[in-house]
């Protein structure tokens, strides 16, 4: 676990944070609580192979090429970027993921044993990207704000090896207990407080294989794309009971697909099953960030 630049103790209005009980049983998982409840995100190396990888980079070009030429298919993140939603069945490795044990021991010992898998997404940082603005990916929550809790985390996962020109992502470690002064619609820094972003400040370079986890809390920004490649990453949203992310999204599943998969995936899915799946029109925008760039 890398550590924060600055203590949680620094002048910053904070919610006090209440780590949860941390496992024992798997060192990894017991830093990656640790780190979550710290630094805010943690990086895991050579989760999957690189055909795992590239195979996910496959399922995510088709979708992306069908999301464009469709209406609501895709939704503005800043200049040349896009977020899609799309369905577990799009994707060729969606159970090896989300039955991967560190995944489901990192969901169990954050949000509890009963976590609802909520979101399937990726976003694509194209060429010409330019830096975002920095920003939370949603509001406090107030169980978070009241109890210093998290009740949702992020799980990302790459597709291409990361390198400084395509655009790496960039997070700001311990500013998910920032309570939101000066924050537009609760998400959004003002200007003036981003020097201390910059400052704490981390550029993640994860290659094909790695998986991160992050609390959506966590101040952070996609930057410049000078290459002449994409960088799709892979979003996997996952909330605690009665989080409500579900409700921002349309994943679902065949009853096929359903019966199929493991219990261990069964049992955590927040999501309709259907006798056929409708391409989704995406409603996850992020109002400040479809307006524009830094």
């Amino acid at each position: 676990m890398s550590e924060s630049k600055l203590p949680l103790t620094d002048s910053v209005p904070r919610v006090v944070p209440a780590v949860p009980e941390i496992p024992q049983g798997d060192p990894e998982i017991a830093a990656t609580v640790r780190a979550l409840y710290t630094d805010g995100i943690y990086g895991k190396k050579g989760v999957f192979d690189a055909a795992w990888a590239d195979r996910l980079r496959e399922d995510i070009e088709v979708a992306y090429a069908d999301a464009l030429g469709r209406p609501g298919g895709a939704v503005g993140r800043g200049t040349q970027r896009h977020y899609v939603e799309i369905h577990p069945q799009q994707m060729r490795g969606w159970v090896d993921l989300v039955d991967h044990p560190w995944v489901r021991g990192v969901c169990e010992a954050v949000l509890g044993p009963d976590y609802q898998i909520v979101e399937l997404g990726f976003d694509v940082p194209n060429p010409g990207a330019k830096d975002q603005p920095w920003h939370r990916d949603f509001p406090m929550p107030e169980t978070t704000r009241q109890t210093g809790r998290l009740t949702s985390l992020a799980f990302n996962v790459t597709a291409v090896d990361t390198t400084e020109d395509m655009g790496p992502f960039e997070i700001a470690p311990t500013t998910q207990w920032d309570l939101p002064e000066g924050f537009e619609h609760e998400m959004f820094p003002d200007a003036s407080l981003y020097p201390r972003f910059h400052e704490l400040a981390v550029r993640k370079y994860p290659q094909r294989g790695d998986v991160s986890v992050r609390s959506a809390l966590t101040i952070h920004r996609g930057t410049e794309n000078t290459s002449d490649q994409a960088r799709p990453v892979l979003v996997l949203g996952i909330d605690a009971p009665g989080a409500g992310n579900a409700e921002h999204h349309d994943m679902a599943v065949t009853r096929e697909f359903y019966d199929r998969l493991p219990e261990t995936v069964r049992a955590h899915l927040a999501c309709p099953i259907v006798d056929e799946l409708e391409p989704i029109v995406q409603k996850h925008s992020i109002e400040g960030l479809m307006m524009g760039d830094a």
